[in-house]
């Protein structure tokens, strides 16, 4: 389940709407499960999350029970086997659950529909959020929703494969070059030296240190220099054998292309911490920021936030939930639990002094861009994914022009 939900996010996870997330299985539907339907006011909240795996699912069901003896609510947990899907089929029916994670890419659609209560600004810990997370779920101006956590992609180094090839500290790759001179010292032993997603949700990372993105200020920008730059540079190392594609390599997503030592070095997000631990204990790695490109540092962030539906009798008490569950205390807790940053500013140094060894992920939260979110924002990246699998032997300005197109039809 861990390396599913990594290999996806917000492919995330995630990265990140229908793709955002590959869930645990619990049922075919929201209104199969007990509690399902309860948005009319009953005073007893329901909940719809999605999950990484047993870990998030046991810190947020504790969680909520939690603040139920603590204000006298009750409130029911439930987890998605398909959130997008079942998050649909609750609305369509008019019983959504009263809150529920909701990624970037499908806020647009159901703020546009008016499914969704806009009850970012009366949070009291509103200020507390990092200001490009708060971006994410802003609409037309108005903040919809509370981050609940986020992540950034850095670059996920075997330490015992980096000794061997003679690599120190001093040797780790802060640019372009350098990153490529590494990634050709490790590739040895039917070993790639960099191995990462054939998507946007990591090939994305390239372009933004190229400067580059596939809209700016609210435009379409794919076939830019910078982002024709960033792809050639990519299809070169994948030419070389340097890179490669993590599908390409025989596994699944990077974190288990690391973990079976096909590569040494892998792009991916602070999710592998727990991936690792749990099925490759024995392989050890270290954590460093990408390197920067020509535009200078760059990286994608991934998150998802607390809907509630606008039809809810509970928005009171889900909008009080909501202050429990992203509070700095709880969102430290969740991290311990399940590996995620916390979403305010207010526990950064908590968090840095936990996980001095990822404080990488952390870093790039000032320079990271996110995933377009606007509607239509999540079909055309997966149509841009599966251009992105043949890069290698692809024309990346085609590509891109494609992209343009497909990014124009939405943006205009």
């Amino acid at each position: 389940m861990t390396r599913q939900i990594a290999r996806t996010w917000l492919g995330a996870g995630a990265l990140l709407a229908t793709g955002a997330l590959t869930l645990t299985a619990c049922g075919s539907g929201f209104n199969d499960t007990p509690g399902g339907g309860e948005a009319s006011g009953s005073g007893n909240l329901s909940i719809l999350i999605g999950s990484s795996g047993d870990a998030e699912t046991q810190a947020v069901t504790d969680a909520v029970a939690a603040w139920s003896e603590q204000s006298g609510v009750e409130a029911d947990v439930q987890t998605a086997n398909d959130l997008p899907q079942q998050l649909s089929q609750g609305f369509a029916a008019g019983s959504p659950p009263d809150l529920f994670y909701l990624a970037p890419e499908a806020l647009a659609g159901y703020a546009a529909n008016g499914s969704i209560a806009a009850y970012g600004d009366d949070l009291a810990n509103k200020d507390d959020f990092y200001p490009s997370l708060v971006d994410n779920f802003t609409v037309d101006g108005t903040f919809y929703c509370a981050p609940k956590d986020f992540s950034t992609l850095a670059l996920i180094i075997n330490t015992d494969l980096w000794a061997a090839a003679g690599l120190t500290d001093a040797d780790l790759p802060t640019t372009w070059d350098q990153l490529a001179s590494v990634a050709q010292r490790l590739t040895a032993d039917g070993r790639v030296g960099l191995a990462f997603g054939a998507e946007y949700q990591r090939v994305g990372a390239f372009m933004a240190q190229a400067g580059g993105g596939l809209v700016t200020d609210g435009a379409a920008t794919a076939d830019s220099p910078e982002n024709l730059e960033a792809l050639n540079y990519v299809k070169t190392h994948l030419n070389d054998g340097s890179f490669a594609f993590a599908s390409d390599v025989g596994a699944g997503w990077g974190g288990e292309a690391l973990g079976t030592q096909k590569a040494a070095m892998v792009i991916e997000g602070n999710w592998i911490s727990g991936a690792m631990s749990a099925d490759y204990p024995d392989v050890n790695f270290t954590v460093a920021e990408l390197p920067a490109g020509p535009g200078g540092k760059g990286t994608l962030q991934f998150t998802n936030c607390w809907g509630m539906a606008a039809d809810s009798g509970n928005q009171e008490q889900a909008r009080s939930l909501v202050e429990y569950l992203t509070s700095t205390d709880q969102q430290l807790a969740f991290s311990e639990a399940f590996g995620p940053m916390p979403s305010i500013q207010s526990a950064a140094d908590a968090w840095s002094e936990a996980n001095p060894d990822a404080t990488a992920f952390l870093a790039g939260a000032e320079y990271a861009q996110f995933p377009p979110n606007m509607a239509g924002a999540a079909d055309v990246i997966t149509d841009f994914n599966a251009q992105l699998e043949s890069l290698k032997t692809g024309d990346p300005q085609a590509l891109l022009s494609t992209a343009q197109s497909n990014l124009e039809a939405i943006t205009e």
